[in-house]
């Protein structure tokens, strides 16, 4: 009897599970898909080191998904506390007709139960197939072979997604449980009349607290942005004060507005008296009035999903734009050695070197040799000259006992015509700054812009140019040259500290195999046993296109999932709650509306009002949000240009805001649509 009873809730009251039932579903199915990357792993024909950040990246994901599985739960443990307080009269109801409070948490149970079992099974479906689609953007993302594309099922993730949501819903059960214990009968059947207590403030008090606000917000703002070397230079100890005003302001932002908008927009008789704006407004007021700290939780929760995704797709699509400019060949070997004129020792040549390990060079073409220096005395105190002082008030982070790196005008230049960058040339009193690292441009920007000489071998040399150069030697997955000056051919660097020769190359194969069975060998741990067996004489090091590529592309793939798994689970979760809230209030004000019917107001007009009601529900805290992440991504993006530059932000806030439209406006029509048919009945 009690299976059938709960079975008819179940029918009954589809509409009001609807939204339950769709986060369930879209949670197990994202769940599923993301935990079954390891599986998808395993088919993807991809190189070893790209293997072993695949690897990395699914181990992180099992910590990730710890997390947001309790996410997840309190998501449902506070759905389901919504909708057992929207049905205390039919609980009352039944305590009326004699049943017990042991009886209704079993057909709590049972229905928990049956609704938990049926998104289980269509989740997984839509996971296992969405899943399919997941390793074809995986592939895509590490650049793998997909030949070997097969139907994937993974029975790993399905057992990790029933045990974690059967916990979840265990969590529900036992709360359901303890809820129902507590309710009392006259409060049970006289539940539909009360409402929540709405406290009328002070609107004078309001609008002290609205501006105490904005100027919370305003000063964190200023911090993350103008201000932003002052964090650098505490090592982001500074960061925690605008991050604790940014949350105190967000949620004085909703308490303060529902005590003065209100009597801000009354005071315009032609808006407020129109249709029924003034029922929709008091409506809106009354549910910021309760719901302040859920307002603020969901726009933070908002703010960090636009932040992260933006930020993400920002560094994929960096990585991704700059590997071509940063590999413009196939191996960067470099060798490394100090002088010291004591010892009176041979030195050998990096192809000596390859050489002596038994690398046939004829694996090379278009070989070109040269070598770096630093000298004694040229420190990067000494290029900044006068300007010390006021690059260290803006850049903290500076080393300036760093030595200066030196190459000389040929050598430069035919690294440079290999690659295809700018080349130079030089009178005898002049030197040239390249550099592709944009903060340490801006820096010796400053010098140069100031005309600073510096002083080599006794001789002073002027900078041609105004500006860095952009321009590097060693190859890379990101922009790492801090600068080389570059000097005429006639310096001699008599106060030579330390050199680094450079062999580069291409490979002598023309497709991609060939290609690769070379940099096999350049890998192999028998070649680089021989090189280590060497090492007076070596002490080489060797970057690879190849290995750069895998590195940068495996990194930036693994950023991107990671902040996919999080935006999209705070995008459920955000909408799910106010979605379900806004059902709760559509189904309390049944009779308000039955009220506008009866004086008048059709159909359409009520639908509109339901609309606006619903609109601005779920606007308000997007907007807020929206204004926190401009200021927000601008900090991540200096954050970011402190590993390496950024690229443009046009393709990331579009592929963020599709994900917003989809789903947290996705969340907003149905939950109007279940409202207009819950004011219906």
């Amino acid at each position: 009897m009690l299976f059938k009873l709960s079975v008819k809730n179940i029918k009954k009251s589809f509409k009001n599970y609807a939204i339950y039932f769709l986060t369930l579903v879209l949670g197990i199915a994202i769940f599923y898909m993301f935990n079954s990357l390891d599986a998808q792993e395993t088919m993807l024909a991809v190189s070893s080191s790209t293997r072993q950040i695949l690897k990395l990246m699914v181990n992180m994901l099992l910590v990730i998904s710890v997390f947001i599985a309790v996410i997840l739960g309190f998501l449902i443990v506070y759905a389901n506390n919504f909708l057992i307080k929207r049905r205390k009269k039919e609980f009352g109801i039944y305590m009326t007709l004699g049943m017990g409070r042991r009886k209704i948490s079993k057909i709590l149970l049972i229905e928990t139960i049956l609704i938990g079992i049926v998104s289980l099974i269509v989740g997984l479906l839509i996971g296992i197939f969405g899943s399919q689609l997941m390793s074809i953007v995986t592939a895509k993302m590490f650049e793998a072979d997909m030949t070997k594309f097969e139907f994937i099922f993974s029975s790993a993730a399905t057992i990790k997604t029933i045990i974690y949501f059967g916990i979840m819903y265990l969590a529900v059960l036992f709360f359901n449980t303890i809820t129902i214990s507590k309710y009392k009968l006259i409060d049970l059947i006289t539940a539909v009349r009360k409402n929540e207590k709405v406290k009328i403030k002070n609107t004078f008090l309001c609008i002290i607290v609205f501006l105490i606000s904005i100027s919370l917000l305003g000063w964190a703002y200023y911090t993350v942005t103008v201000n932003f070397n002052s964090l650098m230079g505490e090592d982001f100890e500074g960061l925690l004060p605008p991050v604790v005003c940014g949350c105190i302001g967000t949620f004085l932002f909703f308490w303060s507005m529902s005590g003065f908008v209100l009597k801000l927009v009354q005071s315009s008789k032609k808006i407020y008296l129109k249709n029924v704006n003034m029922f929709v407004l008091r409506q809106i007021n009354a549910k910021i009035n309760t719901t302040v700290f859920s307002m603020t939780v969901i726009c933070l929760m908002l703010f960090v999903t636009i932040c992260v995704l933006s930020s993400a797709i920002s560094i994929n699509n960096s990585f991704t734009e700059s590997l071509k400019e940063l590999t413009p060949v196939d191996i960067n070997i470099s060798k490394f050695r100090t002088i010291n004129k004591k010892e009176n020792t041979k030195e050998y040549s990096i192809r000596e070197v390859l050489q002596l390990a038994d690398f046939d060079m004829n694996n090379f073409k278009d070989i070109t040799e040269t070598s770096m220096y630093t000298v004694k005395d040229l420190t990067m105190e000494e290029t900044l000259g006068s300007l010390k002082k006021e690059v260290l008030e803006k850049f903290p982070m500076v080393q300036f006992d760093s030595s200066e790196i030196i190459m000389k005008l040929s050598d430069y230049n035919k690294v440079a015509k290999l690659y295809g960058n700018e080349e130079f040339t030089l009178n005898n009193n002049e030197y040239v700054v390249t550099c592709d690292y944009e903060n340490m441009k801006n820096i010796r920007n400053m010098a140069l812009n100031n005309n600073q000489e510096i002083d080599i071998d006794g001789i002073k040399l002027s900078p041609k140019y105004k500006e860095c150069k952009n321009g590097f030697i060693q190859i890379s997955g990101s922009h790492i040259n801090l600068g080389i000056i570059i000097v005429p051919d006639n310096i001699e660097l008599k106060e030579k500290i330390s050199i680094e020769d450079y062999l580069i190359a291409n490979y002598n194969a023309d497709t991609q195999e060939g290609k690769q069975k070379i940099e096999d060998i350049i890998i192999d741990n028998g070649f680089t046993d021989r090189i280590a067996a060497l090492e007076e004489k070596g002490n080489i090091n060797a970057s690879t296109k190849i290995i750069v590529y895998q590195s940068s592309i495996g990194l930036s793939g693994m950023v991107t999932f990671i902040a996919l798994y999080l935006g999209i689970i705070f995008l459920i979760a955000s909408s799910a709650i106010l979605a379900l809230k806004e059902l709760s209030e559509s189904s309390d004000n049944r009779d308000r509306y039955s009220i506008l019917r009866k004086i008048g107001a059709d159909e359409k007009m009520i639908n509109k009002a339901l609309f606006m009601q619903i609109g601005i529900f779920f606007l308000i805290p997007l907007l807020l949000a929206v204004v926190h992440s401009i200021f927000g991504i601008q900090f991540a993006l200096k954050i970011l240009e402190t590993i390496d530059s950024v690229g443009n932000l046009t393709k990331p806030i579009i592929l963020t805001s599709g994900f917003i439209i989809i789903i947290y406006g996705g969340y907003f029509v149905a939950t109007y649509l279940c409202s207009k048919n819950i004011i219906k009945d």
